[in-house]
């Protein structure tokens, strides 16, 4: 009894084992990420600033405007937005806008990626050198197209219509599109279009039930990266467009600074009425986006 129980006294009697140390980052690294932190820090509040000043002048006077030096207004009002939605007829341009965003971003989505299927799925004489030329787009300036545009659509009598906008739109849309489909559908196992065509299905109905749902994230991406230049677009709009009924929003607010004297608060209010449907937008879909954009990396 003695001896059996005498290692047990010693092993009671022992010291507890210290406690392991916790992984601590080296000082190198802490300092990395704080400097890393203050600096995207600093940037947000440097793009954010005019972002909110533009918020602040929309609700206040035009002399609390010109005073200047705060951002909460002190007697805030909405009747520089209404004034300002009711002056310039905003709702027309607005529905402008939205025709011409809605059908440039549907021409999109549907042509490239139908493109992008068959640079992913199928097998085509000059597939490789087509996809690269698509994707050598990428690296033209748009501005650098803009004669040869207009010159087009001139000879082609749409010079001036919301055809003219929609068709160069979906256009220079076409290297990102096929850059970021093409390498969501290449992600899609070939197992799953080799079961569907075992199961009857062919090329359309595989597009459609199989690649389209799988690839939603990156589809919801270039939607967005797409209506939201198209929702801005000024210069082609400026160039093309010559008839009033046919404007959109980033035209009218330029009726905003013609005017001899130049009210901040109503162009403030303008630029927020533009901004706001975009804002909606990409907070609806931000998590898509992040996906299809993480997605369009790793392929």
């Amino acid at each position: 009894m003695t001896v059996s129980a005498a290692p047990a006294a010693i092993e009671a009697a022992a010291p507890p084992a210290p406690p392991a140390r916790a992984h601590r980052r080296p000082p190198r690294d802490v300092i990395a990420r704080t400097v890393v932190g203050l600096l995207l820090a600093g940037y947000a509040v440097v793009s954010l600033y005019p972002f909110l000043w533009m918020v602040s002048a929309a609700f206040k006077t035009p002399q609390e405007v010109i005073a200047g030096g705060h951002l909460v207004p002190h007697d805030p009002t909405l009747s520089t937005l209404v004034d300002t939605w009711n002056r310039l007829h905003f709702f027309d341009y607005f529905l402008n806008s939205l025709k011409v965003t809605a059908a440039t971003t549907v021409g999109v989505v549907v042509i490239y990626s139908a493109a992008s299927y068959a640079f992913a799925a199928l097998h085509f004489p000059g597939r490789t050198a087509l996809y690269r030329l698509f994707v050598a787009l990428l690296f033209v300036p748009g501005v650098v197209t803009l004669l040869p545009v207009v010159l087009l659509e001139n000879r082609l009598a749409i010079l001036g219509t919301h055809l003219g906008l929609v068709l160069p739109f979906v256009n220079g849309t076409a290297p990102f599109a096929v850059l970021l489909l093409t390498n969501a559908f290449r992600a899609v196992p070939p197992e799953l279009r080799d079961s569907a065509r075992v199961d009857g299905a062919g090329e359309l109905r595989i597009f459609t039930r199989v690649y389209l749902p799988l690839a939603r994230p990156a589809l919801v991406t270039i939607a967005l990266l797409t209506a939201i230049p198209t929702w801005n677009e000024y210069l082609l709009t400026r160039v093309s467009l010559n008839d009033p009924a046919t404007y959109t929003l980033p035209i009218a607010l330029q009726a905003l600074r013609s005017s001899q004297v130049v009210q901040y608060n109503s162009l403030m209010a303008g630029a927020l009425i533009v901004v706001i449907p975009v804002v909606i937008l990409f907070l609806a879909a931000q998590r898509y986006f992040v996906n299809g954009l993480t997605g369009a990396i790793k392929g």
